[in-house]
């Protein structure tokens, strides 16, 4: 909590819905008094007098409740406590509900596009299987490891299939904290993370219902439905539900996904909050995950270039089936006036059915092109839990916001995996249903990650300075057991990382600060190098320097951020082989600019610059000095919505978007480049309730997205995979919300 407000420390910064004041109060009966007379209130709470909360502009916003309009101003996930951006010493970007929803954003991944230090190109965007995400250079399949949800790592396992995703209907928010992050979260990934936010239980009722249609037959229905139980009103509830599926621009792929989440919020005393929360998942299809060489995709083969709806696979064979369970809750306790306890747990499995047949190249000089296939079944389970104690207190001058912290993650994936070789197949003329597959040996395996870690972070305020100091201690364990073959590896790895910032709000609010972070992220035990020893642990460093502005009086935000990151220790695989080697150090640095602002109250501006320099600076082949491949070196985006008040058009809402990614390398040796592009977007929104009381609490909402129909490749990794940007697609929404 921020320690400029003196009174925070008696505010639950869950369920309490951001109203704070001298007086504590359950949640459901501080969100009353705000809205009903005090009369009213003496009489809904037994005729126990209390007294009437004023809201004044001390009211603290707090980073787990709805947002209005663009503009977040608190966020927990740079230092786990609900401190403002504009005096957080690092590069935070915030992606609220409305953004969301404005945008038509259907993954994670959709909804970071317009994110500065975020490529969304890496893999192709409109799948539902898993979302890869881009900081700062660093992504790819480790991306998947840096993705929480509500402060706790979300279970999946990157050595194999079986890795969850999150509906973004079901979030509040999503937050990127960008650069290292193991100070406060453990192993991680070097170029940031990506916070999720659920939707949480709310003391005002509210309900919503959508049905949305659009091309390749997207058809989706939705709920949400939120309130208080009881007279009492110490207890709420919410429930969230949706029904989705479609075709693909891609020849014979589905999509289908069914989810549930309830919660339950309940506040026994005053001084306590317990939040329940659940997720079940069943994805019966789940998209599209092939790909196409680099001739053909980016350049001509044969005079000829691939569609961008050409299936690799098999029509019947090729699929993905997720089951996922997520099963937890947050515990908060105000001990006293200086103290307060968080825990937070969460339990989660996952099983997948996957079969797939792929492209691996071109047969020659041929039209063909090879395919082989993989086969899964995966099971997965994983517990976390991270236990929080925070102080808010006073040491002569200073003010204090101490955090210290011990959490623990335990997760254990197994199944069998089977690969071999399948008939090839014309990409010019496709022709399905006389394939032959050819399975090798399965492998039975079993993967384990153990990580337990100490943290203390101390935020310090000194007029009108903030510094901030933590430090954390790592112990992280992984092993793999292949038992039908007898063999085994272990890695064991403990890490101190370390972080600290100094920031400066000037009057005019203006914030200039700097901060170094680390991180470090041991190899998997299936990293081994050709001696059978596993691999060291990566390290990263960064140093960053940035401004960030916020007119007083003002919500808009604007921030500039450069920096300077580094990581040691960096593997990959030997080609034709099954070990891995340390090719030396990566280094990334670069320039972020953000601005939200909204020059008149219907219109709303996001816009957004990404510089990344990026290079190989050790290695032991001819990669030194070259760029790794899928890292634009310049992305800009841009999105405005104005929304029309009074006369023939009020109630109508016209949004639109422009996203600019500059050319990549397509791979690592820089044989050959994938061409920029620039993407349209656009939405349309009506209140309905404007037309006739009749419709009051509808709005009707049309997006789209590459709305020009642009055909691009998104990025390449290789000379064999090359992905296709997704076509033009339009879904309108119809709401109702009461």
């Amino acid at each position: 909590m921020n320690t400029s407000h003196p009174f925070s420390r008696q505010c639950l910064s869950i369920a309490i819905a951001g109203i704070c004041g001298a007086t504590l109060v359950p949640a459901g009966l501080a969100q009353a008094q705000t809205s009903n007379t005090a009369g009213a209130q003496a009489s809904n709470a037994s005729s126990v007098e209390l007294p009437v909360l004023q809201v004044t502009e001390d009211r603290i916003a707090n980073a787990l409740l709805p947002t209005e309009g663009y503009t977040a101003s608190t966020s927990t996930s740079a230092t786990k406590t609900d401190t403002p951006l504009m005096k957080t010493a690092q590069s935070v970007s915030v992606v609220t509900r409305e953004q969301i929803e404005d945008q038509g954003a259907t993954s994670i991944q959709q909804a970071l596009r317009y994110t500065p230090g975020v490529f969304t190109g890496g893999r192709n965007g409109f799948g539902n299987r898993y979302d890869f995400i881009s900081m700062r250079g660093f992504g790819g399949v480790g991306s998947l490891d840096n993705i929480y949800l509500d402060g706790l790592k979300m279970a999946g396992d990157v050595s194999g299939y079986n890795s969850l995703q999150i509906d973004p209907y079901f979030l509040e928010r999503i937050d990127v904290f960008k650069g290292p992050t193991s100070v406060l979260y453990g192993q991680s990934y070097p170029g940031g993370l990506v916070g999720l936010t659920s939707k949480r239980p709310l003391f005002t009722p509210t309900h919503e219902i959508q049905l949305e249609a659009g091309t390749h037959d997207a058809r989706a229905a939705r709920f949400d439905f939120s309130g208080p139980i009881g007279e009492s009103r110490r207890a709420a509830y919410r429930l969230v539900g949706l029904a989705s599926g479609s075709d693909s621009q891609f020849d014979h792929v589905e999509n289908e996904r069914y989810t549930i989440a309830p919660s339950l919020t309940l506040l026994p005393t005053d001084n306590t909050s317990l939040t329940l929360m659940a997720y079940l998942q069943h994805e019966p299809n789940s998209g599209y995950y092939g790909w196409t060489p680099a001739d053909g995709t980016v350049r001509d083969h044969n005079g000829r270039r691939i569609d961008n709806d050409f299936f690799d696979g098999e029509p019947g064979f090729n699929g993905f089936e997720r089951y996922q369970r997520l099963i937890g809750y947050q515990l908060k306790h105000q001990i006293n006036d200086t103290w307060q306890a968080q825990q937070n747990f969460r339990f989660a499995s996952s099983d997948i059915d996957y079969d797939q047949i792929y492209s691996s190249g071109w047969v020659g000089d041929s039209n063909q092109l090879n395919r082989r296939v993989a086969s899964a079944n995966e099971s997965l389970h994983a517990y976390k839990v991270d236990n929080q104690l925070q102080g808010n207190f006073t040491t002569g001058p200073l003010s204090h916001t101490l955090l210290v912290g011990l959490d623990y993650q335990y997760q254990r994936n197994s199944g069998s995996w089977r690969f071999g070789a399948a008939t090839p197949l014309n990409a010019f003329d496709p022709e399905y249903g006389n394939t032959q597959v050819t399975y090798g040996a399965p492998t039975n395996f079993i993967n384990k990650v153990e990580q337990t870690g100490v943290y203390l972070q101390d935020q310090i305020s000194l007029g009108q300075w903030r510094f901030n100091l933590a430090g954390r201690q790592d112990w992280a364990d992984t092993s793999t057991a292949y038992t039908n073959l007898g063999m085994a590896s272990k890695s064991d790895s403990k890490k101190f990382t370390s972080r600290a910032s100094l920031l400066y709000a000037f009057d005019n609010g203006v914030s200039p600060y700097v901060s170094y972070s680390e991180s470090f992220e041991p190899a998997s035990a299936t990293n081994i190098d050709a001696s059978g020893n596993t691999l060291d642990p990566s390290e990263a460093s960064q140093y960053e320097l940035g401004l960030k502005y916020q007119p007083p009086g003002s919500n808009d935000q604007y921030t500039a951020a450069i920096y300077h990151l580094e990581q040691e220790n960096v593997s990959e695989a030997i080609p034709n082989s099954p070990f891995y080697e340390a090719i030396g150090k990566v280094r990334s640095r670069g320039l972020e600019l953000s601005a939200k602002l909204h020059p008149t109250e219907q219109l709303s501006l996001i816009a957004s610059y990404t510089y990344t320099d990026m290079e190989y600076v050790e290695t032991n082949d001819e990669t030194e000095g070259n760029t790794p491949y899928g890292v634009p070196r310049h992305m800009a985006s841009a999105w405005g919505k104005y929304e029309f008040a009074g006369g023939m058009l009020n109630g109508l809402g016209v949004g639109a978007g422009v996203r600019y990614n500059d050319s990549t390398w397509g791979n690592d040796t820089h044989t050959f480049e994938v061409d920029s592009y620039t993407l349209v977007d656009a939405m349309l929104e009506y209140d309905l309730g404007m037309l006739s009381s009749d419709f009051q609490g509808m709005n009707v909402r049309v997006n789209a997205n590459n709305l020009l129909d642009k055909d691009y490749v998104s990025s390449c990794s290789s000379t064999t995979i090359c992905h296709f940007g997704a076509e033009r697609n339009v879904t309108a929404t119809l709401s109702y919300n009461w």
